[in-house]
């Protein structure tokens, strides 16, 4: 992965560094939006008194939160099960090419030693 036109390599603690940063900013964009959903769903119903109002926010957060959790974890999981089948096919693809690269060699070969042995034949 490129950052700041340099390569970074997974697993460094400054990759590592950078990805929790991004995380907390994320969870907090997600706390922000949640909250500013449940007080517009509670300025809509004036008849709310302010504890209502505060537990209704409440519980909108939290389910909204719950939401957006399973939802990423749900993400994470389908990544992974893609970047399996993906890295799965890149080999069997590099199997496949090797085969092939081997085959042609063999041929190559054979090929260069049957003109090689007809050459000695003729010029006998």
């Amino acid at each position: 992965m490129r950052r700041g036109g340099r390569e970074v390599q997974y697993g460094t603690p400054r990759h590592v560094l950078a990805d929790e940063a991004e995380g907390y900013l994320l969870a907090h964009a997600h706390l922000d939006q949640a909250r500013r959903e449940a007080e517009e769903l509670c300025a809509g119903m004036p008849w709310l008194t302010t504890a209502q109002a505060e537990e209704l926010t409440g519980h909108y957060v939290r389910r909204r939160l719950d939401v957006t959790r399973q939802l990423l974890h749900a993400t994470v999981r389908r990544a992974e099960e893609l970047r399996q089948e993906y890295e799965s096919r890149y080999a069997d693809l590099r199997h496949a090419l090797l085969r092939r690269h081997a085959a042609c060699a063999c041929a190559l070969l054979a090929g260069a030693g049957t003109v090689s042995a007809l050459a000695v034949l003729l010029t006998r």
